[in-house]
């Protein structure tokens, strides 16, 4: 499979192409700066450009079959923007490239998954996190209503700790106000997504 990775420079993005890799994908990144994919870039097609550029990612796009996004803001708390502009740039660069499967990376928290969450969290999520949330809400709006075949995947706390292969995924899940999970796992269900059709049109909660 062709897999484009959106936010390989990341934390968690980095962990989606080194699954891709060992799984024999054909991976292909954008990036800004390149050189931060280390001694992976040999082993991918790197296309130099920016996620919220509707034409670098139609560029990176072309001839793809999947696109999985884990782009983040790693510690800030402000969005920026990032979020709304990265989705209006797939989605305007999946018209002119016909690539239809895209699995994205958001928060648990965001949206509907708000009202499950526990008190604890929420507190978090509508005071210092509101911001970010608000822009990752208004960009899974657009995902919904847009015709692609769409995955969207709300990670609780991320952790840098190694992968378990043991997490809970599912459209809503008992939350405790410890939950965690692995940046590795997260990448392990999001490439297993990418390559199946069942959570296709679905939220995917996942968690330890």
């Amino acid at each position: 499979m062709k897999l484009l990775v959106l936010g390989a420079t990341g934390p968690t993005g980095r962990h989606v192409v080194d699954r891709a890799l060992q799984c024999g994908d054909t991976v292909a990144v954008l990036a800004r700066r390149p050189e931060a994919l280390g001694p992976v870039a040999d082993r991918v097609t790197v296309i130099k450009g920016d996620a919220t550029s509707s034409s670098d990612v139609a560029r990176a796009m072309s001839g793809q079959d999947v696109v999985i996004s884990a782009l983040g803001r790693g510690r800030s708390v402000r969005a920026h923007g990032l979020f709304t502009q990265a989705a209006d740039a797939v989605l305007n660069a999946a018209r002119q490239t016909s690539v239809s499967r895209l699995v994205w990376m958001s928060s648990f928290g965001v949206g509907d998954t708000y009202a499950s969450a526990h008190p604890g969290q929420k507190v978090a999520y509508s005071t210092f996190l509101r911001d970010i949330y608000a822009d990752k809400k208004k960009s899974e709006e657009a995902i919904r209503s847009s015709g692609l075949a769409w995955t969207l995947v709300y990670p609780t706390t991320l952790t840098n700790g190694p992968a378990r292969g043991t997490y809970r995924v599912d459209v809503r899940v008992k939350m405790k106000l410890t939950a965690r999970i692995s940046r590795a796992d997260v990448a392990d269900f999001m490439h297993q997504a990418a390559h199946s059709p069942q959570w296709i049109h679905r939220d995917a909660v996942i968690t330890n």
